[in-house]
Order: C-alpha cells, then sequence, then structure tokens
C-alpha cells in the first residue's frame, strides 16, 4: 500500500465503504445467469452490472434528477436490458411467463449478493479499535438492510446511509455529503473504500481519503487523479492510519 503524500490531514476516525462490488460479490450471480442461459452467464453478469451503473449516472444527470428510479427499479431494468442484449432469442419465452420467472430468480438473488469472505474480520477489527464504520451506498434502504442481514454483518455498522435520500446516486457530490453529515466529520477524517475505480475516483476528488480494492489487477481511470491508497482486498483496510479516541 503507498505512502500518503504529506499533506494528508490525519488521523482518520471513520470508514465507509461502498456496498455493490466491495461488499458484497455484484458477479456472484452469474452462476445463476449461467443456468438460466447456459453459455452466456458471464456476458450477461457483466453487461447487467454496466447498465445498472450507467442508469444510475443518467437518471443523476438528466432533467435535473426528474428520472430518478430507486436503485432496486434500476437494477431490474438493467437486467431486462442484458437479457434482450445477451440472449434475444428469450423473447420466444415471453408468451409463456418464463422471461418474467428468470427475471425474478436473478432479482432474487441480487437481494442477498455473496459477501466477500474478509468483509466480517476486518469489520470486527475496526469495531474493535472504536472507528466508526458506515456503508455509503447507492442502494435503497431495504435492499441495503436484506444484503447486510443475509451476509451476517447485523450490528457492525454505526451507518448504513443509502443515496435515495436525496434521490441522486454517486458521483453527484450531493451523495458523498451524506457520509459527513452522518458522522459528523470532516472528509479529510473518513477513509472511504471502494472497488469501483468510478466512485474511487469521484470520493477523491470530493476530498475523502480514498482506499481502492483492486481486486482484479485492473488499471485505475485515467483522468490524472489517483486514490490516495490501493489495496487488493478488504483486510487492507486495517493498515489505514485510524486514530484513536473521539473526534477532533
Amino acid at each position: 500500500m503507498p505512502k500518503p503524500p504529506e499533506t494528508t490531514s490525519l488521523p482518520l476516525r471513520a470508514v465507509l465503504f461502498d456496498a455493490y462490488g466491495t461488499l458484497f460479490d455484484v458477479y456472484s450471480v452469474a452462476l445463476l445467469a449461467e443456468q438460466l442461459f447456459p453459455g452466456r452467464g458471464q456476458a450477461l453478469s457483466l453487461l447487467w452490472r454496466d447498465k445498472q451503473i450507467e442508469y444510475t449516472h443518467l437518471v443523476s444527470t438528466s432533467s435535473h434528477g426528474a428520472h430518478y428510479q430507486p436503485f432496486w427499479e434500476l437494477t431490474r431494468a438493467a437486467l431486462v436490458y442484458a437479457i434482450k442484449k445477451i440472449a434475444p432469442d428469450i423473447r420466444a419465452d415471453c408468451a409463456n411467463g418464463q422471461f418474467d420467472a428468470k427475471i425474478e430468480q436473478l432479482m432474487n438473488q441480487y437481494r442477498c449478493l455473496t459477501a466477500f469472505p474478509e468483509n466480517r474480520e476486518v469489520l470486527q477489527a475496526l469495531k474493535s479499535r472504536g472507528v466508526v464504520t458506515g456503508i455509503l451506498s447507492n442502494g435503497d434502504p431495504a435492499m441495503l438492510a436484506v444484503a447486510v442481514k443475509s451476509a451476517g454483518l447485523g450490528g457492525l455498522f454505526d451507518h448504513v446511509i443509502s443515496t435515495d435520500a436525496i434521490r441522486r446516486y454517486k458521483t453527484h457530490p450531493d451523495a458523498y455529503t451524506l457520509g459527513l453529515q452522518a458522522t459528523g466529520l470532516p472528509a479529510r477524517q473518513i477513509a472511504f473504500v471502494s472497488c469501483n475505480s468510478w466512485d474511487a475516483l469521484a470520493a477523491t476528488w470530493f476530498g475523502y481519503q480514498t482506499l481502492w480494492i483492486n481486486r482484479n489487477q485492473a488499471p485505475f481511470e485515467e483522468l490524472g487523479t489517483q486514490p490516495l491508497y490501493t489495496g487488493s482486498s478488504l483486510r487492507d483496510v486495517l493498515a489505514l492510519p485510524f486514530g484513536d479516541g473521539a473526534p477532533a
């Protein structure tokens, strides 16, 4: 993990995690997708995720948010698009109800995505050190509640923050402001952790002390800014310079 620049304001007092992709594996749906669409499951899961994120950006930036829809609805719309793109022959199933049945199976799987195995260990360690912990996610409150419960992570977060409260998604700056409001801390004293490079970049621009979890050895965004830290798993959070005691 690289050393931060000397201008970094330390110590850190809190850590906020992105949820989808960072705590919960959005591609864990690929196995079921493969069962439902043989030979196309992996491609379907990848396009589903890409279209989901594209839709969040689209509804946040168009017509001043007039076309906002909750994350669950955008996730469903993205899935329908991905199926029609990857498996156009599925239209033949529409008449006998198979299309809707497959949609529901995959959406139910998305409710309870597989959590990354190190999550609980890391969160328990942070709690034992008195670090304020939270989720800052595009997911709507009901989605997040089910995901946290199904992963066995209940009680390990001080805050579960949904951008649904402001009807704008990350990377809108108002979405990142929610973390400051919830913790009562300035951005320079909050670590923001995401495996999504676009999210890590926007959070860095906002002023958070960012840790990008690069699980797949991918290149970072080429827009002239790098995250403060880069790691390969959530365990790298434990190496961040958190301070002791009450917030400054």
